[in-house]
C-alpha cells in the first residue's frame, strides 16, 4: 500500500507533463492556425482528414471564445496545484487551500469528466467538422489515464471520488468568507468569459461564423424577394448599389446579405449592377476568369423587363448555370412564369448589351474591378464585411432600422 502511495502521484506527475506538453503544442497550433497568415502546416496536418490546423480553424475549436486548449491549460494547470496542495496550503497566504482535503478525489472526477468532454468533442470532430487533430485525440486518452490512475485505491472508485467531491464542496462553502470568495470568483470568470464570447479576441473562427455563418451555409436564400425592386419605394431612401458576378462566390454570400439589410431597414434599397468577370463582355480584363458570367448577367437583366429580376437573380447565384443551354434550362424549369422566347430575345438584344456595359465602364472607372463592390452615395466598398458592419456602415448613411429592439 505504502508503495502504491509513492508510485502513484510519480505516474500522475508523468501523465500531467506530458498532457501539458502535448497542450502547449496544441494552443502553438492554434494561434499559428488563426493568427499567423505566413505559419506553415504544422506537423499534424497529414491529410484532409488528420488535420489539427482544419480543426483549430473551426468554430468548434473554442468554447465561449477561450480555445479548447486553453482550457485544457487550465485544467492540467489546476491538477498541478491539487497535486502540490499539501505543501502550497503551508503557506501563510494560501491557507484557504486547507479546503481541498482530498485531492486525488477530486483529480479523479476531472479526468473523469473531461474524458467525458472529450468524446463529446471527439463527435464532433468525426461527425460535424470530418476532421480528426491527433494531438488533441492525446490529451483525450491522457485524461482518462490521469482519472484512472487518480481513483486507483479509492473506495467506490469514480462514483465514491465524485460522491466525496461533491460532499468536499459542500463543505467548504459552509465559512461565509469562503462562500463570499467563491461567488466573486465566480462573477469574475462569467464575466471574462463574456467578454471572450462576446469580443471573439481569442476566436477569428467565432467572428467569422457570427458575422457570415449564416449566409455561407445556406443553400437557398431565405430573405429572396419576388419582382424589380428590394426594399423601399420610397424615393428619399438609402440606395445600396451593388456590384456582382453570378459566378463569384463571396457575391452570391453578398446577394443573401443585401436581400437581409433591405428587410431589416425600413428606409433602404438595393440596386443591383452587373460586374461580370467575364472577357466576353468585359473589355477591362486580359485573361479568361468567371467564364460564361456574361450570359448569366444577360438573362438576368433580360428578367427586369417580365418585372421578375429579383427572384432569377437570386436563382441565378444558388444555381450557377454553366452555359446559356443550362440558364435557359433552370429558367424554364423555375416556376416563376417567364415568356421564355421573350427572354432569350431580350438577352440579346442591344439595350440589355448596353446597360452592362454601362455598369462595368462606371465601375471600371471607379477601380472596383472586384466584385463584389458596394456603394451607397459616393461610398465605395470593395468586397464584404460582416453582417454587423455592414448594418452600421447602412445606419452612419442615415439608414433607419425597422426593429431596433431586436437588431
Amino acid at each position: 500500500m505504502a508503495e502504491n502511495g509513492r508510485i502513484k502521484p510519480v505516474i500522475i506527475w508523468v501523465l500531467l507533463l506530458i498532457a501539458i506538453g502535448v497542450t502547449i503544442d496544441l494552443a502553438f497550433i492554434y494561434y499559428q492556425a488563426n493568427f499567423n497568415q505566413n505559419a506553415l502546416p504544422s506537423f499534424c496536418n497529414i491529410n484532409d482528414f488528420i488535420d489539427c490546423d482544419g480543426v483549430a480553424r473551426t468554430v468548434e475549436s473554442q468554447f465561449f471564445g477561450v480555445p479548447l486548449a486553453y482550457w485544457g491549460l487550465f485544467l492540467y494547470s489546476f491538477i498541478a496545484m491539487l497535486m502540490c496542495v499539501d505543501f502550497l496550503k503551508k503557506v501563510p497566504f494560501l491557507k484557504f487551500l486547507e479546503v481541498f482535503k482530498n485531492k486525488y478525489h477530486y483529480i479523479a472526477s476531472l479526468g473523469l469528466i473531461s474524458f467525458i468532454i472529450s468524446m463529446v468533442l471527439l463527435c464532433v470532430s468525426l461527425t460535424g467538422i470530418h476532421k480528426l487533430c491527433i494531438m488533441c485525440a492525446v490529451t483525450y486518452v491522457l485524461n482518462l489515464l490521469i482519472g484512472l490512475v487518480a481513483a486507483h485505491g479509492i473506495k467506490g472508485h469514480f462514483i465514491g471520488a465524485i460522491k466525496q467531491s461533491c460532499i468536499d464542496f459542500a463543505e467548504a462553502l459552509k465559512p461565509v468568507p469562503y462562500r463570499i470568495a467563491f461567488i466573486l470568483v465566480m462573477i469574475c470568470a462569467c464575466g471574462f468569459l463574456g467578454w471572450s464570447y462576446q469580443s471573439a479576441k481569442f476566436s477569428p473562427a467565432l467572428k467569422f461564423e457570427r458575422n457570415y455563418g449564416e449566409f455561407i451555409h445556406a443553400k437557398v436564400n431565405k430573405y429572396a424577394v419576388k419582382g424589380n425592386v428590394l426594399g423601399s419605394k420610397d424615393r428619399n431612401a438609402i440606395v445600396l448599389e451593388v456590384y456582382s458576378d453570378y459566378k463569384c462566390p463571396i457575391c452570391s454570400t453578398a446577394n443573401i446579405m443585401v436581400h437581409k439589410l433591405a428587410k431589416d431597414f425600413k428606409n433602404l434599397r438595393v440596386e443591383h449592377h452587373n460586374l461580370p468577370l467575364d472577357t466576353e463582355c468585359n473589355k477591362y480584363l486580359k485573361t479568361p476568369f468567371h467564364i460564361n458570367s456574361c450570359v448569366l448577367a444577360r438573362y438576368g437583366e433580360a428578367a427586369k423587363k417580365q418585372g421578375k429580376f429579383w427572384e432569377v437573380e437570386s436563382l441565378l447565384f444558388e444555381q450557377t448555370p454553366s452555359n446559356e443551354e443550362n440558364t435557359i434550362r433552370v429558367l424554364k424549369n423555375s416556376g416563376f412564369g417567364l415568356d421564355m422566347d421573350k427572354l432569350q430575345k431580350d438577352a440579346h438584344s442591344k439595350e440589355v448589351e448596353d446597360s452592362i456595359r454601362a455598369d462595368i465602364d462606371f465601375a471600371s472607372a471607379r477601380g472596383m474591378m472586384g466584385t463584389p463592390s458596394l456603394k451607397i452615395k459616393d461610398d465605395f466598398r470593395m468586397g464584404i464585411k460582416g453582417y454587423p458592419e455592414l448594418k452600421e456602415w447602412i445606419i452612419n448613411n442615415g439608414g433607419e432600422l425597422k426593429n431596433k429592439l431586436f437588431n
